[in-house]
């Protein structure tokens, strides 16, 4: 396999293996991650983070990630600034910046534009989020922390809480638990912002199991994991539509209480909006800063794999 053939496009291109060997390279990053320990492994190398859309975890942790490995960052940050504002397409920037990178990562608005992107490139193109489609390296970060909040992904219950309609991460993370074994998903959500019956119909080809449940208390009584997003507000035709679903589940301290589950862990992809309230922030389980501090070391030991290399 040629470099330009490892773009990362969807998590449906890993299996339990590969996860393995992410997940454990990442667990030698860390310290990496931390600044305890340097490395130069990517030394000479460069990364293209071109973020066509609003970006603070994703865009910071990728160009952190290459920056711990040796290598060095060019970052595009919204369309104004780039050549496309003049009506550049999408392939001929990418083009163009293969040869002024060795990797590229790429956030845009659109729906397939990392697939489009990846088949122009002559490097390995990384899908920082297309659209309402997908987030791999979000979906990895987050199973690799339920791997270290847990220790272990098998037999865990994870509900799925709020925009499941338009939430690319949940998207990314239902795809890739059915890489595991006895996983259970319960999806809650206001009708309007179902699970696509896409990621549905992939569920049951796997043989995962799944139920919509409408109390978020009942869900929280059954899961181990809480996985709340909010409402994709961006990406509603009608803004009025997204703020009329607002608040329709909020996770907070009564509610977690009431459920009688203040051991539960509670993930977040951020920023939240009205949907994660900050007096959960002290629970124990509550591990989504965690989570967004893992992207450093996931996305170092991808980075480490498609460079085939060692931290």
């Amino acid at each position: 396999m040629s470099i330009a053939d490892k773009s990362v496009i969807s998590v449906e291109q890993f299996d339990r293996d590969a996860l393995e060997r992410i997940f454990a390279c990442a667990d030698e990053c860390v310290p990496v991650a931390r600044g305890e320990k340097s490395s130069g492994a990517l030394a000479g190398k460069i990364l293209a983070n071109l973020f066509f859309e609003p970006s603070t975890r994703t865009r910071l942790s990728f160009g952190a990630a290459f920056r711990r490995l040796g290598g060095s960052v060019e970052t595009t940050v919204g369309m104004q600034f780039s050549s496309m504002v003049k009506g550049e397409t999408l392939e001929d920037t990418v083009r163009v910046i293969s040869g002024y990178a060795d990797a590229i990562v790429l956030r845009h608005p659109e729906l397939g534009s990392a697939a489009r992107a990846a088949a122009a490139a002559t490097v390995p193109v990384v899908n920082g989020g297309d659209g309402p489609g997908e987030h791999p390296t979000q979906a990895l970060l987050d199973v690799y922390t339920i791997r270290r909040e847990l220790g272990r992904v098998d037999e865990v219950c994870i509900a799925l809480v709020g925009d499941l309609r338009y939430g690319r991460t949940v998207h990314s993370l239902a795809r890739l638990l059915t890489c595991f074994r006895d996983v259970r998903i319960l999806l809650v959500s206001p009708p309007a912002l179902a699970m696509p019956e896409k990621v549905i119909a992939y569920l049951d080809q796997r043989g995962v199991a799944w139920e919509k449940v409408g109390s978020l208390v009942e869900a929280t009584r059954m899961a181990d994991v809480l996985y709340v997003t909010r409402i994709q507000a961006e990406r509603f035709d009608d803004p009025s539509d997204a703020t009329r679903l607002m608040g329709t589940y909020i996770v907070d301290r009564a509610m977690i209480e009431s459920a009688e589950r203040s051991d539960i862990t509670i993930l977040h992809p951020l920023p939240r909006y009205g949907d994660l309230a900050p007096d959960v922030d002290s629970l124990p389980g509550a591990a989504y800063f965690r989570q967004a501090h893992n992207g450093v070391p996931i996305r170092m030991a991808l980075f480490c794999d498609i460079f085939d290399c060692e931290p």
